[in-house]
């Protein structure tokens, strides 16, 4: 299909914008200018409890934002790591979409700011990212959570954090309930069918991609690191059953669907939709389109039939 028209009007309004691409400004201007994107996330609708706090770790205290839907105190929970490229964004543009996703899957959400490339390259963000797993696991009855029903979240370079402790954790015998991957950028290959359909014109661009993965990873020596690059991984057996999203219209559509594909064929259970006319991003844009919230609700309704 082609480009859904509210994605259409949402590109032309970007682009006469005219704010400079990720490669074109010092980062700190880039990520003033991702304070737009609050804009586009929509009212954040009522929820039990937002809870803001700091937490330990590897090397820095780190902000989280719980979600908490419900009274339960046993309630599942997803441990959501944020997209951005490993560079970019912040808590406050996720707060619509995940107090949707928490109270339409009943699941306390825990989300981390993890430290940011490129003054902190990998392993730091991957760190952070799993010792933040580990904090809510060790941490599971003061947060009113059932410790056998903890998942991980993420979408963009937070689905490849997210794709990657789940990979530590099957390789540490810690039993996750899922993996929620919405747009995974999970290998470095820059001419997939999609990377090259869906260059330019679409928001995210190849080039983009190829600047984030430059400062988060800085070089090649992780490029063989399944941490760092999960499709890098020598096998995926054993590790969480798997949501996937993606987007038609997005770099990032190959990536998604190999993945998919890699995972299945190490006998995980996976779940994938791609979503026509979209592009990378729609997931947490729901005053730009209403398929947002669609794609929101059904990731709702297959965390808890993974939790259940």
């Amino acid at each position: 299909m082609s480009l859904a028209p509210e994605i259409k009007a949402f590109l032309e309004a970007s682009a006469a914008a005219a704010l400079p691409q990720v490669w074109e400004a010092p980062v700190d201007v880039i990520r003033k200018n991702t304070q737009t994107r609050l804009a586009f996330a929509g009212p954040v609708e009522p929820i039990q409890e937002i809870i803001h706090r700091f937490i330990p770790g590897p090397t820095a205290d780190l902000p989280i934002r719980i979600y908490r839907p419900t009274s339960s105190t046993s309630a599942p929970a997803i441990v959501y790591f944020h997209g951005g490229g490993w560079v970019l964004n912040f808590l406050d543009i996720y707060d619509a979409s995940l107090a949707r996703l928490a109270n339409h899957s009943g699941a306390t959400i825990i989300s981390v700011n993890y430290q940011k490339a490129p003054e902190h390259p990998f392993p730091i963000p991957f760190d952070d990212c799993y010792a933040t797993l580990q904090w809510v696991m060790n941490n599971a009855q003061s947060l009113k959570i059932d410790a056998t029903r903890i998942g991980v979240a993420g979408d963009s370079a937070g689905a490849n954090l997210a794709s990657a402790v789940a990979i530590k954790a099957r390789d540490n015998k810690i039993a996750l309930a899922f993996q929620l991957l919405i747009y995974p950028c999970n290998g470095r290959d820059f001419e997939t069918v999609s990377y090259r359909e869906n260059a330019t014109g679409y928001g995210l661009s190849t080039q983009a991609m190829k600047w984030f993965w430059d400062q988060y990873l800085q070089g090649s020596a992780y490029d063989t690191n399944p941490y760092a690059v999960p499709m890098a991984a020598s096998s995926l057996r054993d590790v969480a059953p798997a949501v996937i999203i993606t987007a038609q219209y997005d770099p990032l559509l190959s990536d998604g669907k190999k993945y998919a594909q890699l995972l299945k064929a190490d006998g995980v259970s996976v779940t994938y939709v791609e979503y026509p006319g979209m592009i990378h991003g729609f997931f947490t844009n729901m005053a730009v389109t209403p398929v947002a919230r669609e794609a929101i609700d059904f990731v709702a309704l297959e965390v808890k039939r993974l939790t259940q």
